[in-house]
């Protein structure tokens, strides 16, 4: 197909910017807002949604919903959602922009900025990838785009939870999916630059074991272990893992007793899942909740958990959607393979209520979650122009037909 006339002065106007996009990228580095650390994170959602505000956008923030504890941690207020949405009346496309301002880096560690090599190709630092350098690029293409005059329909929501679940989120991002025709999600690119175009699901369980405290010299048969009772249930979840099937149980931290000599009456573990299909995810939710106990016999056994993160197979909707954005990849001259992965991300949900999404449009980089974790430079650009060409597209085109498999 190649590039319009039009098209190429857009991508112009955004190779003039990389040096702003750096700086901006800088900035929100900068801004500690791992550890739900609620001043940086109204400042970065802030000014993303005033830069929103001046393109016409109306914006508004949800308040957050609550969770249970084990989910999300004690003595935290849910924070809001940001929902910046200049939808056009006729749109033949109304486009759903999505990331998330918080990363997983401690706010007071030593790892707080970021750093550029010698040679300029590459840079370090919090959130750098996952995904600040995304929500850079994303909101830098919608700023090209008004300022090239082409007119688009879109909504972009930031939430500031989904490192831990998207669970205060999860209705604003599910009533968005509702409202838009497809999504866009700004996760960092996979390792060779492609999209991933299927994912599998994931959920949390908590195991909570009650016994009954002995001393275990004096009076060890009276006492009943919860460790025991805990590490049968270990036993059962991890005969559940099918890994060639796409299955995967992981149970950390655990906690229980006080002391070698004493029979622990308490103990705990948190767990994580991942599967590939709606069947599993119901199986592995019935195993796990077959591991309480009924009645008062000891140990006892509790099983809370959440499955939050459906399954997000290749529909022929997304198939149709991800070959949009592999052409004009390829008219940029980059190719864009496809991938999938047992990592979740808010494109999981977003997909769970009916709309075809594709979330791995932000840059290029890795030492995603590590102080490690580094951003490819020059992607910067590139994948700003990969956005507001594909928002671009799919303005002039409307919503892609679905694409069956083969």
């Amino acid at each position: 197909m190649g590039l319009t006339s039009i098209e190429s002065g857009l991508c112009q106007r955004i190779e003039s910017r990389r040096s702003a996009l750096l700086d901006d990228l800088r900035l929100h580095v900068g801004l500690p807002t791992g550890g739900f650390n609620a001043e940086a994170l109204d400042r970065e959602r802030g000014i993303f949604c005033e830069r929103l505000g001046r393109l016409g956008a109306d914006v508004r923030l949800v308040p957050g919903e609550p969770a249970e504890e084990w989910l999300t941690g004690a003595g935290r207020a849910p924070p809001p959602t940001a929902v910046c949405s200049r939808l056009r009346p006729g749109a033949r496309c109304r486009v759903l922009l999505s990331g998330h301002l918080d990363t997983v880096h401690d706010p007071a560690g030593p790892f707080r900025e970021l750093v550029v090599s010698g040679d300029g190709s590459r840079a370090t630092g919090p959130g750098c990838v996952d995904m600040k350098g995304g929500l850079v690029i994303a909101v830098a293409a919608l700023e090209a785009l008004d300022e090239a005059g082409l007119e688009v329909s879109w909504t972009f929501v930031f939430n500031s939870d989904e490192e831990t679940g998207s669970y205060h989120s999860s209705a604003a991002l599910g009533d968005q999916a509702r409202r838009h025709d497809v999504g866009l999600v700004f996760e960092p690119a996979m390792g060779n630059g492609g999209l991933v175009v299927e994912r599998s699901g994931s959920g949390q369980f908590v195991i909570d074991v009650e016994g009954r405290s002995a001393h275990v010299g004096r009076d060890f048969a009276s006492g009943a272990s919860a460790v025991v009772g805990l590490a049968r249930c270990i036993v059962r979840c991890d005969g559940l893992v099918d890994v060639p099937g796409g299955v995967v149980v992981n149970l950390a931290p655990i906690s229980g007793g006080v002391a070698p000599n004493v029979v622990p009456d308490r103990a705990r573990a948190l767990g994580n899942v991942r599967f590939k299909t709606a069947e599993q995810s119901e199986r592995l939710g019935r195993e796990l909740d077959a591991l309480s106990t009924p009645g008062d016999s000891l140990p006892r056994v509790r099983v809370r958990r959440s499955f939050a993160r459906p399954a997000k197979p290749l529909t022929d909707g997304v198939r149709g959607l991800a070959a949009l954005v592999r052409r004009a990849s390829e008219d940029l001259g980059r190719e864009l393979p496809w991938g999938s992965t047992g990592g979740v991300c808010d494109g999981n949900n977003l997909q769970a209520h009916g709309l075809p999404t594709v979330d791995t449009l932000g840059v290029r980089g890795g030492g995603l979650h590590t102080t490690d974790e580094w951003i490819e430079l020059p992607s910067l650009v590139e994948r700003c122009q990969l956005a507001a060409l594909v928002i671009h597209r799919l303005t002039e085109g409307g919503a892609p037909p679905p694409v069956p498999a083969g």
